[in-house]
């Protein structure tokens, strides 16, 4: 059944597969990497210009490792999951400090590299080496599970175990590159989560999920567990010149290091906190509309409080932890932040 697999995704990739996607044009394990982390949880079609815009700033790991934080962030801002960035940055410099500049070719030292793990390394390899390695992310893993008819949430460490043995299996010893694109391209396009297109797979026959009838159960989607509701004030204080007031966040949890709007403590009023930072009374006070933004474990009210100040306050000067912007240099803020800010200075806000 192995050889069966692998032959008949080929098979259909000679056909139908995508051969032109940005990433494919220089298959550079440079080249492969960043396109991996950036498809992390993330559609292709999203990915595309973010991914052609960051070749166009950082064309090699040397001019990335050599980068500024907060010029990888500004590129990356919107595309989400900002953990990754911080990771590539890590990543990048101790490929130039350690590696000679070179990604590793070896898969033990390439799975130490921060946000590396077991199936980015061996897409790296054998997309860009040829290397005979498994692959398993969210497209590969719904393949597979639903050919074999392995049920249950792939998060668990049994189901987990039973896949990667598959992957390992079906994992052919020639044509390795275009086989881990032919798995992923097939996830991504025919067999989806939701409403595959089981009529145009060309594994439909072997497939146990469609001889059961169960596509709409394989794989188990992740046990739900409530998520938290969290509320915080923020402030939107804006100079006579129209700049915006940005505070960098911690270097770690959500949004880290990205710049966004200072958060007012719930025991202390907005003008309280104009007159301890800024050593001035806001001249307006106005509650804009909230702003429902989620992660992954939890849902983020926002309740954006729009000040503006009559004079330039003398208490904050930029630098490294605040910053005027006035919407000409490109900063890394969060989307939902940066669409507050750009709506402030094409005037569109919505007060309450």
């Amino acid at each position: 059944m192995r050889r069966m697999i692998a032959q008949q995704l080929l098979a259909w990739w000679d056909k139908h597969g995508r051969k032109h996607l940005p990433w494919q044009k220089d298959r550079s394990p440079y080249r492969i990497w960043v396109s991996e982390i950036m498809l992390q949880q993330t559609r292709v079609e999203t990915v595309m210009p973010y991914f052609e815009r960051f070749m166009a700033s950082f064309p090699d790991v040397q001019s990335l490792a050599a980068a500024h934080d907060d010029d990888v962030l500004a590129i990356w801002a919107g595309l989400g999951y900002y953990t990754r960035a911080h990771n590539m940055l890590k990543a990048g410099r101790i490929v130039v400090a350690q590696h000679g500049g070179e990604l590793p070719s070896d898969f033990d030292s390439l799975v130490a590299l921060p946000g590396i793990g077991r199936s980015t390394a061996g897409a790296i390899l054998a997309l860009a080496h040829g290397q005979r390695r498994a692959i398993l992310d969210g497209n590969a893993r719904r393949v597979l599970a639903r050919v074999h008819g392995v049920e249950g949430w792939p998060g668990k460490a049994s189901v987990s175990r039973t896949l990667w043995k598959l992957a390992e299996t079906n994992t052919p010893s020639e044509r390795v590159r275009d086989y881990t694109q032919a798995i992923m391209d097939l996830g991504a396009t025919v067999c989806l989560r939701r409403n595959p297109h089981c009529g145009a797979c060309p594994l439909a026959e072997c497939c146990r999920a469609r001889k059961h009838d169960l596509t709409a159960k394989i794989p188990a989607s992740k046990p739900k567990a409530n998520r938290p509701l969290k509320r915080r004030s923020m402030l939107v204080v804006q100079r006579p010149d129209g700049a915006v007031l940005l505070h960098r966040r911690p270097p770690t949890g959500i949004w880290a290091a990205l710049w966004s709007l200072p958060t007012l403590d719930d025991r202390e009023s907005a003008r309280d906190w104009c007159a301890r930072v800024l050593g001035c009374s806001p001249q307006s006070h106005a509650e804009l509309a909230p702003i429902r933004h989620g992660f992954s474990h939890f849902e983020l009210d926002i309740r954006p409080i729009h000040l503006t100040v009559s004079t330039m306050p003398a208490g904050i000067r930029d630098g490294d932890q605040w910053r005027w912007h006035d919407g000409v240099q490109e900063l890394g803020m969060p989307a939902p932040i940066r669409r507050l800010v750009e709506s402030l200075e094409v005037g569109a806000v919505d007060p309450r």
